[in-house]
């Protein structure tokens, strides 16, 4: 199956979450390429959006490769196995977690606008990316979730492979994926338009959806 962009991936993964609508939800986006595709089922589901700021760490010579993954409230992910094979020291995994965690900081000032995050605390989180390749960002995500209070977390993507959505089955409430291909390589496959999403995106998906929920109340 493939989607036409993210927007597209975005309503038909709504689809398959109608039943949440009027549930308490909030639908949190995972920056950047994930809010394109939340703002979609938070509109559908009539659900505040925000962000759940997770940065991936990547393999310091094929940084789309994860191993590991960590969140803006200090929730740390970490594949051994994918450490072990690629030979990563400590001192090359405390580089890439160092810069990340810059970068996580610097995407809450930028994206959130001063406005405060969402609360959580006993609501159902709906954790939405644009796609699930090893799933280490979305366990982070799915246990950040948790640690804010939420009753029950549910992990969304329009694609994810069958490994990540089986194990990811274990931590989360529920797993809903469109579709989860035998064969997966990169997430970018399932996609007709891939193209980064800026910053700037981001922050207008973002205020705008906090103007939509004001009017609502």
């Amino acid at each position: 199956m493939t989607f036409r962009d993210r927007a597209d991936a975005g309503r038909r993964l709504a689809a398959l979450l109608r039943d949440l609508r009027g549930r308490d939800v909030v639908v949190l986006g995972l920056p950047r390429g994930g809010v394109p595709v939340a703002a979609e089922v938070a509109r559908a589901l009539e659900a505040p959006l925000d962000v759940l700021l997770v940065r991936k760490l990547g393999l310091p010579y094929h940084p789309e490769l994860a191993m590991g993954a960590i969140s803006e409230d200090g929730v740390r992910v970490v594949n051994e196995a994918m450490v072990r094979a690629g030979q990563i020291t400590e001192e090359q995994l405390a580089e890439v977690e160092s810069r990340e965690t810059a970068e996580l900081s610097r995407q809450g000032h930028r994206f959130r606008e001063g406005r405060p995050r969402v609360p959580l605390a006993g609501r159902t989180a709906v954790l939405v990316d644009d796609g699930i390749a090893t799933g280490s960002t979305a366990l982070a995500a799915c246990r950040a979730a948790r640690a804010a209070g939420a009753a029950r977390v549910v992990i969304a993507a329009p694609v994810a492979s069958v490994e990540a959505a089986r194990d990811l089955a274990r931590t989360a409430d529920q797993v809903v994926c469109v579709t989860t291909p035998a064969s997966f390589r990169a997430v970018g496959d399932h996609y007709v338009d891939f193209r980064q999403t800026p910053d700037e995106d981001v922050i207008d998906l973002l205020a705008s959806a906090s103007r939509r929920v004001s009017v609502a109340r």
